[in-house]
C-alpha cells in the first residue's frame, strides 16, 4: 500500500506531517515523532514578536541611557535577532543531522522587515522547506482589508525571492473573502498553503480579573471548519494544500483527505494521546484504504470534494435549516 504524498513539492512517505509546536522543538522529541511514523515535521516557529518583546525588554531597562548613548540600541537590537536565529540554525542542523524526514523550518511573522535575510539563513543551515505562519488581527479600525492581504503576499513575495526551497503560508480563516485570498496567495508563487492556524484566543478570571489563555489545544469538532473549505478549495488552486485543526485519529485523516487535502498536520491530538498514537493514526488510515480496496492516496484523494460533487450546493449551507425542523423540543 502506498501512503506516499507530494508535499510543497517533496515526496513524503505518508499525509501525515506534525506541525509546528513545543512539541517539535528538541531533537530528542523529533526522533519520537519520526520513529512513530511521522511523513514530515515542522519544527516550532521563531517567533518576530518574542524578537520584538525582548528588544522592548531591552529598552526599558535602559531608559535612563544619556542621548549620545542611544547608538548602543542598535546593536542590542542587532545581537537579540542574531541570537534569536543562531539557536534555530542550530535546531535545524541538529534535527537534519538526525531524521530522515523533512524538516520544515518555521517563521511566525506579521511583517516583511528582515525575514528574506533570516530565510536564507533557514535555507542554509539545511531546511527541507519554510513554512510561514501569518497573521494579523484584523483590530486595527484604520487598517483595511486590502492593506492587510497586501502585508501577506508582500511577506510571501520576499521570502520566495530569497530562498530556492520550497515555501507554504499557514492562513487564518479570518477574512470576508477567504476562498479568493487563498486563491490569490496560491497564485503569488507560493508553494502551499495550510489551513488553518491556530490561536491563542482570551478568557477572564473574573476572581483575579486577568485574561487567561481560552482552548488552548483544537478538539475534534474542529475539524468541520478545515474540512469545508479544503472540500470548497480543491482542485481550484495551485500548489499544495494541506489541513489544520482538529486532525485527532485516523477517520479525520481520511475525511480531509477525501475532501481534497495533500496532507494534515497535527499538533493537538499528539499532546493528549502522545506523539506514540501517530502510528495508530496510521495504521486505522491503511486499514480504512484496505476495507474500500484503495491502494494509493491518489485513489481516493478529493473524491468528496465540492468540485466533484453531484450536489455542491452542500459544501456552501451555513444554516441549520433541516436540524431543527427535525428537533422537536418540549419548552414548556
Amino acid at each position: 500500500m502506498d501512503l506516499s504524498v507530494n508535499y510543497l513539492g517533496l515526496k513524503i512517505k505518508n499525509p501525515v506531517v506534525v506541525g509546528s509546536s513545543s512539541l517539535t522543538a528538541s531533537v530528542e522529541n523529533l526522533k519520537k515523532i519520526e520513529n512513530s511514523g511521522a511523513g514530515a515535521v515542522v519544527l516550532k516557529s521563531i517567533f518576530e514578536e518574542e524578537i520584538y518583546y525582548e528588544y522592548q525588554s531591552i529598552l526599558e531597562k535602559e531608559k535612563e541611557l544619556e542621548l549620545p548613548d542611544v547608538r548602543f540600541l542598535d546593536y542590542y537590537d542587532y545581537k537579540i535577532k542574531e541570537d534569536n536565529i543562531k539557536k534555530y540554525v542550530n535546531l535545524i542542523k541538529e534535527a537534519k543531522a538526525s531524521l530522515k524526514i523533512p524538516v520544515i523550518a518555521s517563521i511566525n511573522c506579521k511583517s516583511s522587515w528582515e525575514w528574506s535575510f533570516f530565510a536564507k539563513k533557514l535555507e542554509e543551515a539545511g531546511a527541507d522547506a519554510i513554512e510561514l505562519n501569518m497573521f494579523i488581527l484584523p483590530s486595527d479600525f484604520s487598517l483595511t482589508c486590502t492593506k492587510v492581504e497586501e502585508t501577506y503576499l508582500e511577506i510571501i513575495n520576499k521570502i520566495k525571492a530569497a530562498v530556492n526551497i520550497p515555501v507554504a503560508a499557514k492562513l487564518s480563516y479570518y477574512s470576508s473573502d477567504l476562498a479568493a485570498f487563498v486563491k490569490r496567495v496560491s497564485e503569488s508563487g507560493v508553494d502551499g498553503v495550510v489551513l488553518f492556524n491556530r490561536f491563542f484566543h482570551p478568557d477572564f478570571d473574573i476572581d483575579k480579573f486577568e485574561i487567561i489563555p481560552s482552548n488552548v489545544l483544537s478538539r475534534s469538532s474542529d475539524l468541520a471548519i478545515s474540512l469545508r473549505w479544503m472540500s470548497i478549495l480543491a482542485g481550484r488552486i495551485k500548489g499544495s494544500l494541506i489541513a489544520s485543526t482538529g486532525v485527532h485519529d485516523g477517520a479525520s485523516v481520511v475525511k480531509e483527505l477525501l475532501a481534497g487535502a495533500d496532507a494534515v498536520q497535527v499538533v493537538s491530538t499528539l499532546y493528549k494521546q502522545g506523539i506514540e498514537s501517530l502510528t495508530d493514526m496510521l495504521e486505522d488510515l491503511k486499514a480504512w484504504m484496505e476495507k474500500h480496496g484503495f491502494e494509493k492516496i491518489d485513489d481516493f484523494k478529493g473524491k468528496m470534494s465540492q468540485i466533484n460533487s453531484p450536489n455542491p450546493a452542500e459544501y456552501e449551507r451555513v444554516q441549520f435549516m433541516r436540524y431543527f425542523e427535525s428537533k422537536k423540543y418540549n419548552l414548556g
